[in-house]
Order: C-alpha cells, then sequence, then structure tokens
C-alpha cells in the first residue's frame, strides 16, 4: 500500500508525546462522477464511509463491516488499494497528547440498491446518513465549510477533503476535471 500522505492538524502543536494510535479503513466507491459519502449535519460534512477497525481485525473485513453498517452497501467487491493517509491530530481523552491515525482507502464497487444502514448511536445523534453526490458538489461544500471555518467543524474535514480532491484527479476522466 502505498502513502498517499501526512496531514498534521493545524491545532496540534507536536507529533510527540502520549500517542493514541487507531487504523481505520475506508471504502470509495463511485459511479461516474457520482460518490457515495457520508453526510453528517453535526459537522456539515461529507466523508468516506468506514471507520476504526477492531482490535485484530483485517482491514478489509473492517472495511466491508463499516460499509454494510454505514451505508447498506451489499456485494462490496475491492477494486484496488488506493492507499494510506498518516494522520496525526489532537485527541479529546486527557491520557493522550494526541491520535495517530492510519487511514487505508480503498476503491470498492457495491450493488446497485443499498439496504437499510446500521448506524452506531453516536452517528445517528450526529446525523450521519449516507448519500450519492457529484463529487465536485462534495469538495466544494467541504471547501465552503472549512473557509468559513465553521464552529461545528470536524477535525476530519482537512483528510476527506483532500482524498475527496485526490480521487477527482485521479479516477474521474482528466476532461471532467476542471476547476478543482
Amino acid at each position: 500500500m502505498q502513502l498517499i500522505t501526512e496531514l498534521i492538524h493545524p491545532e496540534l502543536k507536536s507529533t510527540q508525546g502520549r500517542v493514541f494510535r487507531r487504523h481505520a479503513a475506508r471504502g470509495i466507491v463511485l459511479r461516474d462522477e457520482q460518490i457515495l459519502l457520508l453526510f453528517t449535519e453535526r459537522y456539515n460534512d461529507f466523508s468516506f464511509p468506514g471507520g476504526g477497525l477492531d482490535p485484530g481485525e483485517d482491514v478489509i473485513a473492517g472495511l466491508t463491516r463499516e460499509l454494510e453498517e454505514e451505508t447498506g452497501a451489499r456485494d462490496i467487491r475491492i477494486v484496488q488499494n488506493f492507499g494510506y493517509i498518516e494522520e496525526y491530530r489532537p485527541y479529546w481523552k486527557p491520557q493522550y497528547d494526541l491520535m495517530h491515525m492510519t487511514s487505508h482507502f480503498y476503491q470498492c464497487e457495491v450493488a446497485p440498491q443499498l439496504q437499510p444502514v446500521r448506524m452506531e448511536s453516536h452517528e445517528i445523534a450526529n446525523g450521519m446518513r449516507p448519500v450519492w453526490i457529484d463529487l465536485h458538489e462534495a469538495i466544494t461544500h467541504n471547501l465552503a465549510v472549512m473557509q468559513r471555518q465553521e464552529t461545528s467543524m470536524g477535525q476530519s474535514i482537512q483528510r476527506e477533503t483532500f482524498m475527496l480532491k485526490k480521487v477527482a484527479s485521479d479516477l474521474l476522466q482528466p476532461n471532467k476535471v476542471s476547476g478543482i
């Protein structure tokens, strides 16, 4: 798997100290210029479906579980390993100084129809829901949230917006990526 980039959250003063380590798997599901994302009302942003791996869980098994739970996707097929991002950001638990997250991205295909989701309670409370959206619209939306520095803005928007742009430049037809 190839390193895509390393991101350091702007509020983080150092990558040293007591580190909470986490691995996550995230799915890239495209249909022409439409992408399957999660919209979260609490943060007013679009993000890739996926999430943290359970201890000892295989990356592909975790990705499949997360896609099924968060989007209702079925018949998931891994097309390619797209790469990973190393990310350092503040962490809310006082026994740690920061979080170091490795997000593994995979391009996937799913069955045409989504089934009912099985969100976790915090995802429901945050107003998270799966949506098919034009990739360029999702990028424009997240960039506007970042530019306005909305008070509800989540810590992951930097990573998610970076990857949305990367997907647009690497996976869409070259003549359709203008303006990004």
